[in-house]
């Protein structure tokens, strides 16, 4: 390959890369009063009677905490056994 090339596959290499993290970058990971948590894949706005708490996608509870994981597809909110969609 010439150098050309090498630079303009570079370049497209950085900017694909660069799409995947901003995408990547608006998930959060959401919990609710009860301890159920699930990951969102969008930015949404809670409302605070709902009674969650949204962390960074990287977040991890501690040991002893009593946290669970309930992963749902849509947009909503576990509140006890029930997924409420909004």
């Amino acid at each position: 390959m010439n150098r050309v090339t090498k630079l303009t596959l570079a370049a497209l290499v950085s900017a694909g890369t660069l799409t995947l993290t901003a995408v990547g970058a608006s998930a959060a990971i959401v919990c609710n009063n009860d301890g159920a948590c699930w990951h969102t894949d969008k930015d949404y706005t809670f409302r605070p009677e709902f009674g969650l708490t949204i962390h960074p996608n990287d977040w991890k509870w501690k040991e002893g905490e009593k946290h669970m994981w309930r992963e749902h597809k849509g947009r909503g909110y576990w509140q006890g056994d029930m997924w409420k969609e909004f």
